[in-house]
């Protein structure tokens, strides 16, 4: 009786877990919920600024760089980095001793010229008083007048020298063109400077460290969006926390060419009052091209999600033909397409693209409002990652 009674208990508990295994399979392996494998975003309205970005260094405005005329072994050091000076104020004095004797060596020329001169004279004087009484030829008196001509030009020859030695003597004093503050000592005491071929640089002076410049070089597709007058957001290494900005002064015509990347150097102005811009720090720049105010926006990773292969898609999945989007209108490069969920399924959407800052994009047309969730990627694809990535697309302003 027991055992007749047990058995349909039995079998129903049997059955209930097998429904119960079949049932957990079909959650696992196809009935979960459709809204759970995709991740999904809402459109926004808000504000949107496309910028273009590079790297640059910060310059003073004017770097003076002293070097000397004359070689020479440095002997006094009169300023060292970070010295303020003024125009005029000495820096450095090389050993003189070589410009002294040879600034009294063509003293001598000059007093041996001058005595030549003397006896020329005299002579010329001499022959055309014996010429007037005809003692002499014509050709006697001539080489007289020539005599005395040719030392009056080795006595002008010789005062030169003297000029020129005197004028190597004062600059083996080297004093500073402008007023700033040294920003670079490349001599030392008892070091050889010689200035045979070029000019040796023994300073570096920055006139002025409350006016700097940022030397940027952006990318040829940037510069066509950069104009004079813009404001330029940067920060600096030195100082993570902080941000700075200055102004667009001029966009250098010069590019420069490595490794067939063209890029163009844009110099920005930077106040620099409490003096903390250093020179040399390295400026990570960027300037805003473009800006939109209760713009309508899309997040990017919508517009790069695309379907994996065999995925099932809202519609009849054809596509546009003759060069037209599915809504009539011309396809271009500024059009995209983002995907929402229609009956459980991606429907695709085209869109009108506007401008992005590389985490949105502004939506200028199409079927999508503020509020509405697109697809932006799918929960069961490998790694957390959607199918291949959508074309890529140019922004238009």
């Amino acid at each position: 009786m027991n055992k007749s009674l047990r058995s349909p208990i039995v079998l129903s508990l049997i059955a209930l877990t097998l429904a119960g295994a079949g049932y957990a399979t079909y959650r696992q392996f196809g009935g979960a919920a459709t809204e759970q494998q995709y991740r999904l975003e809402s459109v926004a309205q808000g504000e949107l600024s496309q910028t273009v970005s590079a790297n640059g260094t910060i310059n003073p405005v004017s770097l003076v760089s002293v070097g000397t005329q004359v070689s020479g072994t440095v002997k006094k050091l009169y300023v060292d980095f970070n010295s303020k000076v003024e125009q005029g104020q000495v820096l450095l004095e090389l050993d003189a001793a070589l410009l002294t004797a040879q600034q009294k060596q063509s003293q001598a020329s000059v007093q041996s010229a001058a005595a030549s001169l003397d006896l020329a004279s005299a002579n010329e004087a001499r022959m055309r008083n014996l010429y007037g009484q005809e003692y002499v030829s014509r050709q006697e008196f001539d080489t007289a007048v020539q005599a005395k001509k040719a030392a009056e030009a080795q006595l002008q020859l010789a005062r030169a020298a003297v000029e020129k030695d005197r004028a190597n003597l004062a600059y083996s004093v080297i004093r500073s063109p402008v007023s700033g503050v040294v920003v670079d000592r490349a001599v030392d005491v008892g070091q050889t400077v010689a200035a045979s071929l070029q000019t040796p640089t023994l300073f570096k002076i920055a006139q002025d460290l409350a006016q700097m410049q940022i030397d940027a070089n952006f990318a040829e597709a940037d510069i066509g969006n950069i104009r004079v007058g813009q404001i330029a957001h940067f920060s600096v290494d030195a100082f993570p926390d902080r941000g700075f900005q200055g102004t667009v002064r001029q966009i250098r015509m010069n590019p420069t060419v490595q490794q067939n990347v063209v890029t163009y150097n844009v110099v920005i102005d930077v106040d620099n009052p409490e003096q903390i811009l250093l020179p040399g720090m390295t400026a990570y720049v960027s300037i805003a091209v473009a800006e939109r105010k209760d713009a309508l926006l899309a997040p990017n990773a919508a517009l790069r999600f695309k379907p994996a292969n065999g995925e099932p898609v809202a519609g009849n999945g054809a596509k546009p033909k003759n060069g037209k989007s599915s809504s009539g209108r011309p396809r271009d490069a500024f059009f995209g397409k983002v995907y929402v969920l229609k009956d459980g399924k991606p429907a695709p959407v085209e869109v009108s693209l506007g401008i992005t800052d590389n985490r949105s994009t502004e939506i200028l047309g199409g079927e999508l409002k503020a509020g509405d969730l697109v697809i932006v990627g799918d929960t069961q694809a490998k790694n957390g990652a959607a199918g291949s990535s959508a074309a890529p697309m140019r922004m238009r302003f």
